[in-house]
């Protein structure tokens, strides 16, 4: 699946644009110096919540891209196995920034519901932005709570420009009280390396280690059972070929979607003209303050567009997700994938030819959603390890079984056979438990 939790809804403000060769640099620790990382005109500007630089090449000018009230991102993965996955973002509270997003691949039962909530950090030649917030990620009809690791610009005013992935990511799963402690560790000065990672997986009870996590978040991630010794590769990204995002064209945004807003004071960044940005910038800042005034002497409270309060507290809903604050809009229930996918289009423009005007009537299904039995699903891979094309992974449907491996462990890897093609048994992610989280340690 796309790193939507690592980089969630983040403004990529010191870049522009999306070729091949500048993502694996990016992916590699993100060395660059001039790159477009976009196919469209302006760069994209999908973190309208993190409020860093915008920097053109070794001596480009430098003027922070602040994050506006009701700002939106949408884009989409067509992924190789000719599925999609949809992402959806709004920029819902200004002081202090954070934005909400939304992220689901339909055919895959992945969902991801996240708010970030940056602060940046200035540590001499580099910048932080610390990722603070929460991402609840449902997958075989499992909630797992994430948070994400920081972000670090490293030779902003002199040097190199490089990114780096820095400090702890957890990840908790209240249904089999497991938790895991990602450290993503930052190069030192004298030695280290780049993109290391380091972690243990835990049961949150006991505070019992089972598993240690090591290698390279861009390259082998190993796995070792604490209790046998044995070691298993969990992932090797090496060779993983990454599916880009894909953006509708300026002339198909909004006035408040991300790469049309700040279209022309990124151009005049890129073109090193500091005094046609400070004016395009001053423009938007404007408009916004005028909006806040509006709103003050009519006494309006500012609502979300995209997104809604979490419905929190005990029976609720949305229980145990307050940290969210909104979630999307809509109800995401749908019996199969392309029905699922035509209430998240209902949403907001996502895909090429859609515009707000053109956005059909959203009708949110109130009735449980029954389980589908699908011919030929398609694989689960969301990245294109390069395996033959019958290789999928075949989906079961049967809940009971899914439980009882369940109940025998959700880790355990040792007992996983590793030929590839091997079937993987999973809940399927079409009931009504879809989006219902119970919490086994409250």
């Amino acid at each position: 699946m796309p790193l939507v939790h690592g980089h969630g809804h983040r403004r990529m403000s010191l870049k522009g644009g999306n070729t091949n060769d500048e993502s694996k640099a990016e992916q590699a620790g993100g060395e660059d110096e001039t790159g477009n990382r976009n196919h469209s005109t302006c760069p994209t500007q999908a973190d309208a919540a993190n409020s860093g630089g915008a920097r053109s090449g070794k001596c480009g000018v430098k003027k922070p891209l602040n994050p506006i009230l009701g700002e939106t991102f949408t884009c989409y993965w067509d992924f190789p196995d000719h599925t999609r996955g949809y992402y959806i973002s709004e920029q819902t509270s200004h002081h202090p920034p954070k934005s909400s997003y939304f992220y689901m691949a339909p055919e895959h039962g992945i969902r991801i519901d996240g708010a970030l909530k940056p602060r940046s950090k200035f540590l001499g030649n580099s910048a932080a932005s610390m990722m603070e917030g929460v991402a609840v990620l449902r997958f075989m009809n499992i909630g797992r709570f994430l948070t994400q690791p920081n972000m670090y610009a490293r030779g902003i005013l002199f040097g190199k420009m490089k990114y780096e992935l820095g400090d702890h990511s957890y990840v908790r799963c209240p249904e089999n009280g497991l938790v895991a402690d990602i450290e993503f560790k930052t190069k030192g000065y004298f030695g280290g390396t780049y993109n290391a990672i380091g972690g243990v997986i835990r049961n949150e009870k006991t505070g019992e280690s089972l598993y240690e996590l090591s290698g390279m978040w861009s390259g082998e991630m190993v796995v070792k059972n604490l209790l046998t010794g044995k070691k298993q590769v969990l992932f090797n990204a090496t060779n993983a070929k990454h599916t880009p995002p894909s953006v509708r064209p300026l002339e198909e945004q909004d006035e408040r979607e991300s790469q049309k807003l700040w279209c022309k004071t990124v151009v005049a960044i890129k073109e090193q003209n500091h005094e046609a940005a400070t004016d395009e910038k001053t423009k938007i800042e404007d408009q916004q303050r005028e909006e806040a005034a509006r709103r003050q002497k009519d006494g309006v409270e500012w609502q979300p567009k995209l997104f809604r309060r979490v419905r929190s507290g005990p029976g609720g809903s949305e229980e145990g997700e307050e940290d969210l604050d909104w979630i999307l809009e809509a109800n995401i229930d749908g019996p199969t994938p392309d029905a699922m996918s035509q209430q998240i289009l209902s949403v907001a423009p996502i895909v090429n030819g859609q515009t707000s005007h053109s956005l059909p009537p959203s009708q949110p299904s109130t009735q449980p959603s029954q389980p589908q039995q699908q011919n030929g699903p398609p694989s689960n891979d969301l990245i294109d390890f390069g395996q033959p094309s019958n290789s999928s992974v075949p989906v079961s449907s049967s809940t009971g079984q899914a439980q009882q491996q369940h109940s025998q462990s959700l880790l355990d890897l040792d007992d996983q056979p590793e030929e590839p093609g091997h079937p993987v048994k999973r809940v399927d992610t079409y009931t009504s438990d879809l989006d219902e989280f119970v919490d086994a340690t409250s």
